[in-house]
């Protein structure tokens, strides 16, 4: 009996846990065709796992309202890091990363996988 309940439990958290996650973690489809990877809990890395950069954490994120984050984006074959900014929109998240106050600005649209 102890046993029955014990598995009921830990597979209701386990479902718990899956319910949980927020929307923008999961695997990605950058716009030039490499994978992503958003992982985090309170705050969001992004890895790359294909591509001539694989392995690279290109980001770091952190909510900032109704499916909005910002934080900072690297350009990963300059190296050069800048303010960023996520929107998710289903299963689409706009990446922009900007400089000079959000003056200039590139953004590119990634499909979730």
């Amino acid at each position: 009996m102890f046993g029955k309940l014990s598995l009921a439990l830990a597979a209701t958290l386990i479902a718990a846990g899956a319910a949980w996650a927020d929307p923008i973690e999961g695997n990605w489809k950058t716009q030039s065709g490499e994978t992503a990877t958003i992982s985090g809990g309170s705050s969001f890395s992004i890895t790359l796992k294909t591509g001539k950069y694989a392995g690279k954490t290109i980001g770091s994120f952190k909510a900032s309202g109704a499916n909005k984050y910002a934080g900072n984006i690297t350009d990963p074959a300059s190296d050069k890091t800048y303010s960023g900014k996520a929107t998710l929109s289903g299963t689409s998240l706009k990446m922009s990363g900007c400089v000079l106050g959000g003056l200039i600005c590139k953004s590119q649209t990634w499909t979730k996988l």
